[in-house]
């Protein structure tokens, strides 16, 4: 339900919530670290996928999604997180993983941060909107999302907001229909690429079916209505709530908190 709202309304996927949740649950379950990260990675961009494709559906009705934006950016992040999905599983352990995650929530929030203390973000003002950037920037997005689990709309939303002057709104609802492509690359890298059989049963990689269930019962309807949502709230408070949720959930998985 929270990845589904928080889709929807932050224009992100939600994963920085759910990400950490599956992890200790999974953990708990007995699995090791290195893996059950990677299984929460997996299992989570599945579910980021509908919800992104929910949540975008309900912007686009609104008018916030810029088509060409999405296109330019989703489409190198998608092979992009591919790549990632690959280098997780085979090169990277989990704790990196792990801290990687942290760190890139918490950047994220720094950038958002900076941008709202010096006033740049206005809730209008002229875009701009160059197609060939946001390509370039389309490819690293999408391997942060398959090294970390996250839809990459945490790197999507600050890039459209201060590099291209999207209004938030905009952003919001451009940076869900990346997710979309970003967290099928993602997918697609977690399923094919597991070495051997998965600790918990019903899994197809390092995609667990019935985790993937639960959250995704709840999470695509949720996305509609955090669209919904995201357009009666102002720009600067939208964008608030935002930076306060990545502090917290990166300080948590640094283990700060």
């Amino acid at each position: 339900m929270v990845v589904g709202f928080a889709s929807g309304l932050l224009g992100i996927g939600g994963a920085f919530i759910t990400v950490p949740v599956t992890y200790w649950v999974i953990v708990d379950r007995g699995v090791a670290p290195d893996i059950a990260i990677k299984i929460a990675f997996g299992t989570n961009l599945l579910v980021i996928l509908f919800t992104a494709v929910s949540g975008a559906l309900g912007h686009s009705r609104r008018g916030a999604v810029r088509g060409k934006a999405a296109l330019a950016l989703g489409s190198l992040g998608l092979a992009g997180a591919l790549s990632g999905a690959v280098l997780a599983v085979h090169f990277v352990p989990g704790g990196v993983l792990k801290t990687a995650f942290g760190g890139v929530v918490l950047a994220g929030a720094l950038w958002m941060g900076l941008d709202a203390a010096l006033k740049l973000t206005r809730e209008k003002g002229e875009l701009r909107e160059n197609l060939a950037l946001l390509a370039l920037c389309g490819f690293p997005i999408g391997l942060v999302t398959g090294l970390t689990g996250l839809g990459g709309g945490i790197l999507a939303v600050p890039l459209l907001v201060v590099a291209s002057g999207f209004p938030m709104h905009l952003a919001v609802g451009t940076s869900t229909a990346v997710i979309a492509f970003t967290s099928l690359g993602g997918v697609v890298g977690y399923m094919a690429n597991a070495p051997g059989m998965s600790p918990l049963p019903h899994s197809i990689g390092f995609v667990n079916l019935p985790i993937w269930l639960c959250l995704a019962a709840t999470s695509v309807p949720m996305a509609q209505l955090g669209a919904k949502v995201a357009h009666t709230l102002p720009a600067r408070q939208l964008m608030y709530v935002f930076i306060a949720v990545m502090v917290y959930v990166g300080l948590r998985m640094l283990g700060v908190l």
